[in-house]
């Protein structure tokens, strides 16, 4: 089962402890191929929306900055609670701020 992963931006700035111990994290769930990719996301963003044959795009950004996904991670686990555990463990190192995970489907 796949699950991404998203932090919404905000908090404090990050020190060197959270650093070494987010690096250890990643590094613990890539060796067990439990991590799949990472990385941190535009705030800006477009967004494109379509009605009949007509298509618009809008520049972002779109929400209050405490509300954007700041990064993403994309993981495959065997289980929701082992997501919800992976989710935690995140949580207990970075911190207050709020995550949002959704099961991805498809191969």
């Amino acid at each position: 089962m796949r699950y991404l992963m998203m932090q919404k931006a905000g908090g404090a700035e990050p020190d060197a402890k959270l650093y070494a111990d987010m690096a250890a994290f990643v590094e613990e769930l890539t060796a067990s191929g439990v991590l799949l990719a990472t990385g941190g996301l535009d705030p800006a963003g477009f967004k494109m929306t379509s009605v009949g044959d007509e298509i618009t795009v809008t520049d972002g950004p779109f929400t209050e900055a405490k509300e954007a996904i700041g990064g993403f991670a994309l993981i495959e686990v065997r289980s929701k609670e082992e997501a919800i555990e992976l989710g935690r463990r995140f949580r207990r190192i970075v911190g207050d701020g709020e995550s949002v995970i959704h099961q991805v489907y498809g191969p």
